[in-house]
């Protein structure tokens, strides 16, 4: 009987001392092998690892995988900041962050932070910090402004994330891969003096721009008007110059057309004086050895003979007398 119990005991010792002399190391974490308490290995890739029994030796593990931090908590309120021009805003983070790859950071990590809740903790340290120093030297208008020239925000929170990392690193050995800015307000009782503010100045902003815009408006205006005068000018002496030519070449051509026959043209003359100055109202008073007469009187005149042509201006329409 006794060497029956023995023999289970010894066969439990064996059992547990072989299954806590090896170490299966998955992919998603890295391993510390500690001896009586002090960090003897560390092991980076995945597989069987061999090590003393318990307590000689103890296993320590950290996940490796990416992890993301959200600062403050969803249930807690945001954390707040002051501007340098004395702008109270709430700002929500999330960090996400891993140990880095090296033997030297894992053995970092495990002095420093312990496990993943104490890194959480000197993660929130290191950019609140930050954030106070680097909002507290910057005006909220170069945070949010809509203006390309005087929006720096970008510009800010890539400093804030260069800065972080470096000092999580060197301190924790942590990788912080992105810092990314979830919510980025005021708190309720600035909101509303805030927002008027803003109006305040989108009103005054698009009051210049009218202003501006009514003033370009006026020149251009001014400056059509000038163009459209000076058009009008060069086209008005462009037609009297047109209308002066046209008027010589017509007298030229009355002048060749009278030299030609100029009983012919006394004759077309006269009638057209009838034509345009004598109709059915017409009184015509006259000598009777007026010549202009004797066209109306005479039917076998011909127009060879002299004739005396009353102007069309000296024939009146209206009764009156006409003379020569």
């Amino acid at each position: 009987m006794r060497k029956v119990i023995t023999t289970a005991i010894l066969l439990g010792l064996i059992g547990y001392f072989g299954s806590t002399c090896f170490v299966a190391v998955d992919e998603t974490e890295y391993v510390i092998i500690k001896q009586f308490g002090r960090p003897a290995r560390t092991v980076l890739e995945p597989g069987l690892q061999v090590k003393w029994p318990v307590p000689i030796q103890t296993v320590v593990r950290f996940d490796n995988r990416l992890q993301v931090f959200e600062d403050p908590a969803p249930d807690s309120p945001p954390k707040e900041y002051l501007t340098r021009d004395k702008k109270n805003v709430e700002v929500t983070t999330a960090t996400f962050w891993r140990i880095n790859r090296s033997e030297e950071s894992v053995l970092k990590f495990l002095e420093t932070v312990a496990d993943l809740e104490g890194a959480q903790i000197r993660l929130s340290d290191i950019v609140k910090s930050q954030f106070n120093a680097t909002l507290g030297s910057n005006t909220f208008e170069t945070l949010v402004s809509d203006c390309p020239d005087k929006n720096r925000w970008a510009e800010t929170v890539s400093g804030i994330h260069e800065k972080c990392a470096q000092r999580a690193f060197a301190s924790f050995g942590i990788d912080i891969l992105d810092l990314r800015i979830e919510r980025l307000n005021f708190p309720n009782q600035n909101r509303t003096s805030v927002f008027d503010r803003m109006r305040a100045e989108r009103k005054r902003i698009a009051t210049q721009f009218r202003s501006e815009g009514d003033a370009e408006a006026m020149r251009i205006r001014a400056e059509a008007l000038a163009e459209q005068q000076k058009i009008l000018a060069e086209a008005t002496a462009e037609a009297e110059k047109i209308r002066g030519q046209a008027d010589a070449e017509a007298t030229r051509i009355y002048g060749e057309a009278y030299s030609t026959d100029p009983a012919f043209y006394r004759f077309l003359r006269t009638l057209e004086s009838y034509e345009k100055g004598i109709d059915e109202k017409t009184i015509l008073i006259l000598p009777s050895e007026s010549r202009f007469f004797e066209l109306l009187t005479n039917a076998e005149f011909s127009p060879d003979d002299p004739i005396g042509i009353i102007p069309v201006k000296h024939i009146s329409t209206n009764g009156s007398n006409i003379t020569q």
